[in-house]
């Protein structure tokens, strides 16, 4: 089968022509339909997580339809989604207080397990997520870790009525539309002079849209950082009201710089999110289901992800890069 792999971080991935998966025992063999290029892809690409196994098949935000199946769970011809958490354990503390995506015996797709940049892809059927068949792949995919990221570092903001977002890649497209259903509001905070992220985050309802260098009037009573910076951190504490949080919602972030204490006194917090757990993927799914949301997408096929990755790092595009593998799903 054919796969985009990882053979050095740094460099390009190259077209190859690998051994096809076999399902072990519980697992399934899905036939790819299209996977959504994350910034996680791009950091791995670029050699910015620890112990990147090589070589590496990236990709995990994972449609198509189940080709071999080893499991009771999921049969033959069955369409689903394969997100960034690809395994844990079940057993340790962090997995039965609900909490799987800290299991310290935690494997993720794309990463620590062959990904979805390829035509065929094994994954543990326990976490397959079964989707809908009448949505093209292209918008499923997004869903699968920009949306679902988006929506548990929602959670952890409580009941903030007014969200800055900083950084309006595709998690924040996808996530301000569910703070438009929700009546919250929202400010989107942009790569400087970013005019058409500025303009899609307006024509999502954005309450203010500028560059995170300017300084949105008033106060926050949360902000989300999607954008990879540590230096946005004092910013958004800054933009923050007393008692607020700022979530910092990437898995690689550059180093945070000194800033005063006062900038956190007044109970202001920073906390990460870590992953996902299967059940913020099933109910942000839920979500879109029940109301659809407009995903804005640009696909490439799948021997142009370098192309994908290079034009998500420099923001060439709103929204979400896909892979198509089998077109026209």
């Amino acid at each position: 089968m054919r796969a985009m792999v990882l053979d050095t971080p740094r460099r390009p991935l190259a077209l190859r022509d690998v051994p096809r998966p076999a399902a072990a025992s519980g697992e399934v063999v899905i036939a790819v339909e299209a996977c959504a290029v994350c910034r996680t892809d791009l950091h791995l690409v670029q050699g910015e997580l620890e112990d990147i196994p090589q070589p590496l098949i990236p990709g995990h935000q994972i449609v198509g339809t189940v080709v071999e199946s080893r499991s009771g769970r999921l049969a033959e011809g069955t369409r689903v989604g394969v997100s960034w958490l690809g395994f844990a354990c079940g057993a340790c503390g962090y997995c039965r207080s609900r909490r799987e995506n800290l299991c310290d015996a935690a494997r993720f797709t794309g990463y620590t397990l062959p990904g979805g940049y390829a035509e065929l892809v094994a994954a543990d059927a326990r976490f397959c997520l079964p989707l809908r068949t009448d949505a093209p792949a292209v918008k499923l995919a997004p869903l699968l870790c920009a949306g679902a990221i988006g929506y548990r570092a929602l959670g952890c903001c409580g009941d903030a009525g007014q969200i800055g977002l900083f950084g309006f890649g595709a998690a924040a497209y996808l996530l301000a539309q569910a703070l438009r259903r929700t009546g919250r509001e929202f400010a989107a905070f942009t790569r400087p002079g970013d005019r058409p992220a500025q303009d899609a985050a307006r024509s999502l309802g954005a309450s203010w849209a500028g560059g995170s260098d300017e300084a949105r009037p008033g106060s926050l009573d949360a902000a989300i950082l999607f954008a990879p910076v540590g230096d946005l951190v004092p910013a958004a504490l800054a933009a923050v009201r007393k008692g607020g949080s700022v979530v910092c919602a990437g898995i690689h972030m550059s180093d945070i710089p000194r800033f005063p204490y006062s900038l956190l006194w007044g109970e202001r917090q920073v906390r990460s999110v870590a992953n996902l757990t299967r059940a913020d993927a099933e109910a942000f799914l839920e979500l879109a289901v029940a109301e659809p949301f407009h995903v804005q997408t640009r696909s490439y096929p799948l021997e142009a992800a370098n192309e994908a990755l290079d034009d998500l790092a420099h923001g060439r595009f709103v929204g979400s890069a896909v892979l198509e593998v089998i077109a026209g799903r």
